[in-house]
């Protein structure tokens, strides 16, 4: 029995699934007679490249194809044997196992002088061309750029760099693209139908979303499935073929944060790691939706074509969720978790950048209590889940509530330098040289001048020494967001570190002479020598 990817092969422009701006292209030079001699098909694998020349090799050449259309008929005698693969006049080669000039010389020049047997042209379709060897480019260049008028050249390539510019110049080029989760799903649903298969569309969307745009790999999953599970395809039995998808519980957790429900959210993160679910993936998953949700806050357009495409069913519970949250939001949270998913690396307790960024995202959302550090608003996540009766009251922070402005967290500033000395040396050297710029809420902005330094205040465990700081000086919660500002003017005082010992010329002198008599003093021990005259 033939692999559905094989039986429902395209054998028409129609078929091939996605591909829109290069099927108008060729639809029309076959509906005009103005066919190229030359075509080089570039893109990723399984895609449709070799299917889309093969189409073409039978349209070019279908004995009932009237003028003007631009179809095959698929039933005539020529259409029968380039569909079966066995038109001596479709000549297919893999220049993955002939790549030598030898090969070139046998198989395509000495064979293209010679005129078709039956058809009106014959169509040479080299797949992988880039595999040729230099010498084999460079003998076939000439008859590609010389071709008798009965040959047509089709030339497929996954790697189009590695094909010479002197090749690709002589050739209409045509880049394919992955194919949508729309245009899959499609695909999917109809070689479904006819095989009399019932399964869900959000099986197929999973299928979709898997296979990343891949069509005959969608093809090839969706026959596993069947394998198993027969003609009633459940999810259990698309489980056992398809990785599991976190995408239903990104979006819990986007929901969980818009509603400033940390415990939930921490508790959701935490039976993820119990199921063995890879958290450095759910969070390249989590900033992808994330970005969408941002990208659709800009403009609609742009997160159709650029966001990710996640099939209907989950583009409808996307757009939901997203009426929760303006841009300022969704930038906070890809902001938060760009941080966690490059600190996941060397953490010995691997959900703990989660709860830190779901913690301090609630934080931020909720004025109302005002925890006096990260570790304790952790700390009041964890008790309150340990709760053992409704009368036990949840704990909360001590921190006063009192307003303070931007004015007085300036004038104050040279405090929180030198209670965050005791801890970092250097960080207080950082924090020096930048400005407290507003407060929103619980929110303190400061801006740098260089990119390092915000960098620097940026990791996780550096922010949480600055907060701490903060906290113990103002009597108050606070987060701080570091931004960037070049038209920062610093002192050049503060470039200095005041805490240095003052270096004169006469004991830079001194010291110098010190220095020289100890490496003297060195040398004469080292080789047991003696100073002479």
């Amino acid at each position: 029995m033939a692999t559905l990817y094989r039986k429902y092969r395209p054998q028409n422009f129609k078929e091939v699934v996605g591909q829109n701006h290069i099927k108008v292209t060729l639809q029309n030079e076959v509906q005009t007679g103005k066919i190229a001699q030359a075509y080089i098909f570039c893109g990723p694998r399984a895609v449709g490249k070799t299917t889309l020349a093969r189409v073409l090799a039978k349209t070019v050449n279908c004995e009932a194809r009237k003028a003007g259309d631009y179809e095959p008929c698929n039933k005539c005698s020529i259409c029968e044997e380039i569909t079966s693969g066995r038109s001596l006049d479709i000549i297919e080669i893999d220049a993955a196992s002939h790549t030598g000039v030898d090969n070139v010389r046998e198989n395509i020049i000495t064979s293209a002088r010679v005129a078709p047997s039956r058809n009106k042209y014959k169509v040479f379709i080299i797949d992988e061309v880039h595999m040729l060897s230099i010498s084999a480019f460079n003998a076939l260049l000439k008859i590609i750029e010389e071709p008798p008028e009965f040959v047509i050249f089709i030339l497929c390539t996954t790697e189009i760099h590695k094909v010479p510019t002197t090749i690709i110049s002589r050739c209409e080029r045509f880049d394919f693209k992955r194919i949508s989760v729309s245009d899959s799903v499609a695909k999917l649903k109809y070689i479904a139908s006819q095989e009399n298969i019932k399964i869900d569309k959000e099986i197929l969307e999973s299928i979709a979303r898997h296979s990343e745009g891949y069509q005959r790999d969608a093809e090839g999953i969706l026959g596993q499935i069947v394998a198993i599970g027969g003609k009633i395809i459940t999810q259990a039995d698309a489980d056992l073929v398809i990785p599991r998808s976190d995408l239903a519980e990104i979006l819990n957790l986007i929901d969980l944060l818009n509603k400033k429900d940390s415990a939930k959210a921490v508790g959701l993160i935490n039976h993820l790691v119990d199921e063995g679910v890879d958290l450095k993936k759910f969070a390249t998953d989590l900033i992808e939706v994330l970005r969408k949700i941002m990208l659709s806050k800009i403009s609609p357009v742009l997160a159709e074509n650029l966001g990710l495409a996640a099939g209907e069913a989950f583009e409808l519970k996307i757009n939901e969720i997203s009426k929760s949250m303006d841009l300022v939001n969704s930038i906070n949270y890809i902001e938060k978790f760009i941080e966690v998913k490059n600190s996941l690396k060397n953490q010995f307790i691997i959900q703990l950048p989660f709860e830190l960024a779901i913690t301090r995202i609630c934080l931020a959302l909720d004025v109302k209590t005002k925890p006096s550090s990260v570790a304790e608003a952790s700390n009041i996540t964890a008790l309150t889940q340990e709760k053992k009766s409704e009368n036990q009251e949840p704990v909360i922070s001590s921190s006063g509530n009192s307003d303070i402005n931007i004015k007085e967290v300036s004038s104050r500033w040279s405090e929180v330098l030198a209670r965050v000395k005791k801890h970092n040396h250097s960080l207080s050297f950082i924090l020096r040289v930048c400005r407290p710029r507003e407060i929103d809420g619980n929110k303190l902005c400061l801006a740098f001048k260089y990119k390092f330094h915000k960098d620097r205040i940026s990791d996780l465990s550096i922010k949480a020494i600055v907060e701490k700081v903060i906290n113990e000086v103002f009597g108050r919660a606070m987060t701080i967001e570091p931004i960037i500002d070049e038209s920062l003017e610093i002192d050049s005082k503060e470039l200095v570190d005041n805490s240095a010992p003052i270096q004169t010329p006469e004991k830079v002198k001194k010291d110098q002479v010190k220095t020289a008599g100890n490496m003297m003093d060195n040398l004469l021990e080292t080789f047991k020598g003696k100073v002479v005259k």
